[in-house]
């Protein structure tokens, strides 16, 4: 002959949902008690790809504000935010895009110098 294992909620509604989880405990008196448990935290994610950041702890949106600042980024560019290949990323475009910028100064210049000296060109043809 077993016993009713049944335990009835505590709190809230009596529906399996996600933010009403339960865990059976056994009291020290044998008695089966719901305990409440707490939802898990997600990992920040980078803004750009969507991957999980590396060097920050999973809580709950609540829970953030109340850890220190130093364990909510890691020291870099775009701590908290991005990760390091999306950083990297954004740094070689950068990098890149002023390279190009100089380039094309490079080439307007050069354009310039040759057009003045078709004009001069010119010049001296039609004086002979």
């Amino acid at each position: 002959m077993t016993k009713e294992r049944r335990i009835t909620y505590r709190r809230r509604h009596c529906y399996a949902t996600k933010s009403n989880k339960i865990k059976v405990v056994k009291t020290p008196g044998g008695r089966l008690v719901a305990q409440v448990t707490k939802k898990l935290g997600t990992r920040p994610k980078c803004g750009d790809c969507g991957m999980a950041l590396a060097g920050l702890p999973s809580l709950r949106p609540r829970e953030y504000s109340r850890i220190r600042k130093s364990a909510k980024h890691v020291t870099r560019p775009y701590g908290g935010s991005r990760c390091c290949n999306c950083v990297r990323e954004r740094i070689v475009r950068a990098f890149l895009v002023e390279e190009q910028k100089i380039v094309k100064k490079v080439l307007n210049a050069q354009k310039k110098k040759e057009a003045s000296e078709k004009k001069t060109q010119k010049k001296k043809k039609t004086q002979k």
